[in-house]
């Protein structure tokens, strides 16, 4: 009863991590985007108070992020059960990881634009933005790739939301850095997943019962 209860309480978990991550994701982006509107080469934002703010409150909202993303991945992995495919399911635990791992490291380098200047400076705003726009773009693009062909394999997303997974993956892949805030697609799929599993997402049906 207890595992019964279990299961069907992860949909709503992992709906309500999805649009969690998506709103911190997208607020610490949109932070960042402003702070270096020219983005590795947006000037020296030690220079200005207000840059300062925005990109400090975005490293704030960062590891926030990071762990309802992982919050977020759990609980569709464990919706597909014993059901996925274990090369697909191994692909996608392995990019939404190395996600989360750049996403902290690109933080990292980040914040060491708060604490030098000149050559320094420059250093960590060009490490920061290389991290987020080439590498953590690139994992990010495998793992709704990856939860779209899932979610397609097992039935549990409609075709709609399988298509729209497929565009997002797509454009993460091959747009990375070329065009302006198109980091914000992930972060944008993740909510319109999460709003689908909270409002609609039903139980994936039962498997019959091996026989004895």
């Amino acid at each position: 009863m207890q595992r019964t209860h279990q299961r069907l309480a992860t949909p709503r978990a992992a709906g309500a991590a999805g649009v969690v991550f998506a709103i911190l994701t997208a607020a610490a982006i949109v932070l960042v985007r402003l702070a270096l509107p020219g983005g590795a080469d947006g000037g020296d934002v030690t220079a200005d108070a207000g840059q300062r703010s925005a990109l400090r409150t975005a490293l704030a909202l960062l590891p926030f992020a990071g762990i309802a993303f992982l919050w977020f991945m759990g609980a569709l992995r464990e919706q597909a059960g014993e059901g996925e495919d274990r090369f697909v399911s191994t692909v996608f635990l392995g990019s939404g990881l190395l996600f989360v791992a750049t996403l902290f490291a690109a933080a990292a380098a980040a914040g060491s634009v708060l604490d030098a200047s000149g050559q320094g400076s420059g250093f960590g705003r060009h490490l920061a933005y290389a991290l987020l726009t080439t590498y953590a773009l690139r994992m990010a693009a495998v793992f709704v790739l990856t939860a779209s062909t899932i979610g397609r394999r097992l039935g549990i997303l409609p075709r709609p939301l399988v298509l729209l997974g497929n565009l997002a993956g797509l454009t993460l892949l091959v747009v990375g850095s070329n065009v302006p805030w198109s980091e914000l697609v992930f972060p944008g799929w993740a909510l319109v997943l999460g709003l689908y599993i909270l409002r609609g997402r039903r139980p994936a049906p039962a498997r019959p019962a091996a026989p004895a």
